[in-house]
């Protein structure tokens, strides 16, 4: 299983100048896992940059991943990976996910 950040499905989006190193992952989601900061930062992201059609398209594909939903264990990892880091409150459930 691997985790994308949200920089990767927004370069895919945009076919940004690093999205060849993210396409042939995002084309197997049932092998990526998604932490649900992840759906909420893309949704946001698409939304003032698009619409809410083209969010929620998106956010459809996300659930064919697995969803990995902040729950307190989760979080407390976070929090102290954001504390030895100094990483964003995004950032460290995102890299506590990965773990």
């Amino acid at each position: 299983m691997k985790l994308i950040d949200t920089c990767g499905w927004i370069e895919e989006l945009t076919a940004g100048p690093l999205a060849e190193r993210f396409s042939p992952d995002l084309q197997h989601p049932e092998a990526l896992i998604v932490p649900t900061v992840v759906q909420y930062e893309l949704y946001k992201w698409i939304c003032r940059e698009r619409d809410e059609m083209t969010a929620l398209a998106v956010i459809d594909i996300t659930r064919q991943c697995q969803v990995i939903p902040l729950d307190t264990s989760l979080a407390l990892l976070a929090a102290g990976l954001a504390r030895q880091y100094q990483l964003s409150v995004a950032d460290a459930i995102i890299y506590a996910t990965a773990q």
